[in-house]
């Protein structure tokens, strides 16, 4: 039984990332005069956020996604007018590369996801695609479809719009706060333990990105997600990558590329992707050993087959090697939404390598969730009970998330 008398709020949030100062501005927007603190430990947004590649694509072979990133894009122009500040989003558009017939069936019906939301798309010649993407090869692909709507961006800046947004509507955004544990009466989430001090909330939102499993494992709920290493490289600058060059998906190669000033931002999905217990996560991302060899070793495994569509990969230099964790689960899915058994808990986690484009629609459904307002998207195919009971922390669990990454063959 808790008795410490301590701060309150209406809501707490473990973690800083996009996905918690996303919920805090559409809380506090939509919810004036209630408190909301946001508890990072480190700094806001320093972990996955700021390692992402940052593809705002909204139209996805998973339609459920669609909606939330669409969110997205709203939240991004209005955030722009509230702060009087661009978040300079690269509206370049993305060009789906289609090389077996497996892949232009797949883009076929991608086509008719993007005529379903009305977003422009259209199929171009080789011609037009030599001319748009200089460094691509064409003399293999089947078809190419283009879809001039979608853009990426800076997730740091993505992220801290949020949260600037969020403190200039009244949320409480504190860094340097540790959340030692969850504080549970019976089967009611009513705060957590940090640092600094006991916080007691009407509600509590698990946004602790790889290690929100241990969060939620304080409840006796195993989060069917996992830590799965992302990993992406950025190329010496060369003429053949025009900064206003378009995204590039290439899923017979498992590869994705977009410009970077004049560089080339790629990555591919290995072919024995690595995952790790979240209990194996040290607190500064910083401190964990990514790759030995800057991830050379993983991408000489699969470089031929991404040479087939960017052949000067074998001789361009590269200049930059990011990697950092995205929450995977083996259907690709999010997982996330009220927390099976404890009233007042909520996960939002397993970005499935999506979180920055859905980042706006995840913000504004766990925002009117906490208010106790329906959920305004459908979060079926995220639901936290779907794997059944599962071990987070176990290595067959482990191993069937890693799975799932190397297997995708779409943004």
């Amino acid at each position: 039984m808790v008795t410490q008398l301590a701060e309150k709020a209406d809501a707490v949030i473990i973690g800083g990332g996009v996905f918690g100062c996303a919920i805090a501005y559409y809380y506090t927007k939509n919810n004036p005069g209630k408190k909301i603190i946001v508890l990072e430990r480190n700094e806001i947004c320093n972990s996955a956020t700021s390692r992402a590649a940052a593809l705002v694509t909204r139209i996805r072979s998973k339609k459920h996604f669609v909606p939330l990133s669409y969110e997205t894009y709203h939240a991004i122009a209005e955030m722009e007018k509230q702060l009087g500040e661009s978040m300079d989003m690269k509206k370049v558009g993305v060009l789906h590369v289609a090389a077996s017939e497996s892949s232009v069936a797949a883009l076929d019906e991608l086509m008719n996801v993007a005529s379903a939301f009305n977003e422009p798309a259209e199929y171009l010649s080789q011609e037009t695609v030599r001319n748009k993407v200089p460094w691509l090869k064409t003399d293999e692909v089947l078809k190419f479809g283009f879809m001039p709507g979608e853009s990426y961006c800076d997730p740091y800046l993505l992220g801290t719009f949020f949260e600037r947004c969020a403190k200039m509507q009244g949320a409480d955004i504190r860094q340097g706060i540790e959340v030692n544990e969850l504080l549970i009466e019976e089967d009611n989430a009513v705060g957590v333990s940090t640092n600094a001090g006991n916080i007691f909330a009407d509600s509590v939102v698990i946004a602790a990105g790889a290690w929100s499993p241990i969060f939620a494992a304080q409840a006796c709920v195993g989060l069917p997600m996992a830590p799965v290493r992302s990993q992406y490289w950025i190329t010496e600058r060369n003429d053949i990558f025009p900064v206003d060059s378009s995204i590039v998906l290439l899923p017979d190669a498992q590869a994705y590329a977009r410009p970077e000033g004049g560089a080339l931002l790629f990555g591919i999905r290995e072919k024995k992707s690595m995952s790790v217990s979240p209990k194996e996560i040290p607190a500064d991302i910083s401190d964990f050993p990514f790759s030995n060899d800057k991830g050379i070793s993983d991408l000489s495994e699969v470089i031929d087959n991404l040479a087939r569509f960017f052949p000067a990969v074998y001789d361009i230099g590269l200049k930059f090697y990011i990697a950092g964790f995205s929450g995977y689960t083996p259907d690709n899915n999010l997982s996330m939404g009220i927390v099976p058994g404890i009233k007042n808990l909520y996960a939002a986690t397993g970005c499935a390598g999506a979180g920055i484009s859905v980042a706006g629609g995840v913000g504004l459904a766990f925002a009117e969730m906490i208010a106790g307002k329906p959920n305004p998207f459908d979060f079926t195919e995220f639901d936290i009970s779907r794997f059944g009971n599962v071990d987070p922390f176990g290595k067959e669990w482990l191993e069937k998330c890693a799975l799932a990454r190397s297997q995708k063959r779409s943004g």
